[in-house]
C-alpha cells in the first residue's frame, strides 16, 4: 500500500509592487479677514463722542467768554510805570483743546508811554494764541515723555481723536519742561538759602539711603548756533553746544532703610524712592538733592545718610560737605566688578579658575575680610605688563576705599550693599527714553525732558497741573 504524498503548497503568483498613491497637496489654508465693522460698544461710543465734542466745546466757549467779562471788569495796570491801561482793541485768538478749536475776543489793552500790551484774559486762562494749551497740551506731554515724538503724535490720534504732528508734541515737553526745570531751580535755591524753613514732621527717619551714579547721553553737535528770524523769536536762549559728543546725566535716589524688602528669594527692592536727576555738574546735582531731603522733612538732627557710590572723589566730596551724620559706602558690586576685569586677564575669559578665584574674592569681601583680601592681592605676580597695571589699580582702589567696604557690618544695620536702586533709575529716566538708537539730544532739551520724566517715575505729574506753560523758541 502506498503512502500518499503530503499536499503541497500551491505557488502563488507574485504580486506587482504596489505603487504609490500620487501626493495630493492638502488645501491651502484660508486668508485670514477681518470683520466688517468694530464691535457695537466702540461703535456706539466714537458716535457719542463725536455727538457731544461740539456740545464740550461750545460750553467751554461760554465759560471763557464769563471769565472774559470778569477780567473786563477792571482796566489792567501797567507792569512797567503802573498806570491803567486803555483798552485798545479785542481781536478774535483760537487755540487747541481737548474738545477741538475754541474761539474767543479777548481784549487787548495798551500802555501808549511805555509801549506794553496785555490780554487779561489770555493771562488768567493760561493759553497762547495759535497754540495747544489747557490739559490737551499735559496730556502731549506726558506722551512725548513716555515715548518718541512721532509715536506720541499717533497716540493722540488713537486716543484722544486729536490729529497733531510730533513737533506739536516736542514744543509742549519743551514748554511744560522748562517750568518744571524752573521750579527745581528755584526751590534748590530756597533750600540752599540758610534762612529756609524745612518741612517739619512728626518723626524723621533714622536712616536714609542715598545711591548716587552717573551714566553718559548722547549729544547733538551743531556748527553753528540756530538762526532765527527777529530778536522776539529768542524767548528762552539756548546755549551754544560745545564739542562734547557725551555729556554725563548724574542721578540719585533717596529711600528710607527701613523700606527695603525682598520681592523674592535672594532679590531686594525698594518700595517708595525719590529719584533725583541733573544734567550738568554735581553742584547742582547735590543742591537738588539736599532741596529733596528739606522738601520730605527726612534731614532730621539725628538722622544717619548712608551715600552708596562707586568711589568717584566727587561724590564723597559733595558729601563731606551737606552731611555731617553720613556713612559713607562703595558698591559691592562695583568692587567686584573691578575684580573681574583682574581675573579675566591671566585666566581668559570664562575660564574656570577665574570663576572661582573672583566668586571667592567676592565672599570675602561680603564677609568684611578686606585688609585679607588686600595682602592676597600684593602675593599675586602677573606676566603681561596690562595685568600687572589692572592689579595695582585693585590694590590702590580697594586700599583708598577700606573704610567704605565693611559689609558685614552694613548688612548686619539693613542697609543693604549693592547700588541697584540707582542703576535702576538710570535705565528708567535715561535709558528708557533718551537712550534710544540714535538719539542725540541738546542741553536743554535733555534737561527740560528729564525734569518731566523724574516727576512721572516719582508720582508727582499732577504738580504740573499748578505750573504755567512758559513760551520757548521753536
Amino acid at each position: 500500500m502506498s503512502t500518499p504524498e503530503p499536499d503541497r503548497p500551491t505557488p502563488r503568483k507574485p504580486r506587482a509592487p504596489r505603487r504609490a498613491p500620487a501626493h495630493v497637496a492638502p488645501p491651502p489654508p484660508p486668508r485670514p479677514t477681518l470683520a466688517d465693522e468694530p464691535p457695537l460698544i466702540c461703535r456706539l461710543e466714537r458716535e457719542v463722542e463725536e455727538a457731544f465734542r461740539p456740545q464740550m466745546r461750545a460750553a467751554l466757549e461760554q465759560k471763557v467768554a464769563a471769565v472774559a467779562g470778569e477780567c473786563e471788569a477792571t482796566l489792567p495796570a501797567c507792569p512797567a510805570c503802573g498806570q491803567p491801561m486803555p483798552r485798545k482793541d479785542a481781536r478774535r485768538v483760537t487755540w487747541l483743546s481737548r474738545f477741538g478749536r475754541v474761539a474767543a475776543r479777548p481784549a487787548r489793552y495798551c500802555c501808549g508811554p511805555c509801549g506794553q500790551t496785555r490780554r487779561p484774559l489770555l493771562d488768567a486762562l493760561g493759553v497762547e494764541p495759535g497754540r495747544l494749551g489747557g490739559s490737551l497740551a499735559r496730556v502731549l506731554a506726558l506722551l512725548g515723555v513716555v515715548v518718541p515724538f512721532e509715536l506720541a503724535a499717533r497716540l493722540a490720534g488713537l486716543l484722544l481723536g486729536v490729529r497733531v504732528n510730533p513737533m506739536s508734541v516736542w514744543r509742549c515737553v519743551q514748554r511744560l519742561g522748562e517750568a518744571g526745570g524752573r521750579y527745581d531751580a528755584a526751590r534748590s535755591g530756597y533750600h540752599a538759602d540758610s534762612r529756609s524753613e524745612p518741612t517739619h514732621v512728626a518723626c524723621p527717619p533714622d536712616t536714609v539711603v542715598l545711591g548716587v551714579d552717573g551714566c553718559h547721553l548722547g549729544m547733538q553737535v551743531r556748527r553753528r548756533r540756530r538762526r532765527f528770524t527777529s530778536p522776539a523769536d529768542r524767548r528762552v536762549p539756548l546755549p551754544p553746544v560745545d564739542a562734547e559728543r557725551f555729556r554725563e546725566v548724574k542721578t540719585g535716589v533717596l529711600f528710607q532703610g527701613h523700606e527695603r524688602c525682598e520681592a523674592s528669594p535672594g532679590r531686594r527692592s525698594v518700595v517708595r524712592r525719590v529719584v533725583v536727576t541733573y544734567l550738568g555738574d554735581a553742584d547742582g546735582l547735590f543742591r537738588r538733592l539736599w532741596a529733596r531731603l528739606q522738601e520730605l522733612g527726612w534731614a532730621g538732627p539725628h538722622t544717619l545718610i548712608v551715600i552708596v557710590g562707586d568711589g568717584a572723589h566727587w561724590i564723597w566730596n559733595r558729601a563731606a560737605e551737606l552731611f555731617p551724620r553720613r556713612c559713607e559706602m562703595l558698591a559691592c558690586w562695583h568692587a567686584v566688578e573691578r575684580a573681574w576685569e583682574v581675573a579675566r586677564l591671566p585666566c581668559g575669559e570664562g575660564s574656570s579658575q577665574g570663576v572661582r578665584w573672583a566668586h571667592r574674592l567676592a565672599r570675602d569681601l561680603r564677609a568684611g575680610q578686606v585688609e585679607a583680601v588686600i595682602a592676597r592681592l600684593c602675593t599675586l605676580r602677573p606676566t603681561s605688563p596690562e595685568a600687572r597695571k589692572k592689579l595695582a589699580d585693585l590694590i590702590r582702589y580697594y586700599t583708598e576705599n577700606t573704610a567704605r567696604m565693611r559689609y558685614d557690618e552694613y548688612l548686619r544695620l539693613g542697609y543693604g550693599i549693592g547700588s541697584g536702586a540707582v542703576e535702576s533709575a538710570h535705565k528708567q529716566v535715561v535709558h528708557a527714553r533718551l537712550r534710544q538708537a540714535g538719539m542725540r539730544w541738546s542741553e536743554v532739551g535733555a534737561q527740560r525732558l528729564l525734569a518731566l520724566r523724574i516727576r512721572l517715575l516719582n508720582g508727582e505729574w499732577d504738580h504740573l497741573d499748578r505750573l504755567r506753560l512758559v513760551p520757548v523758541a521753536a
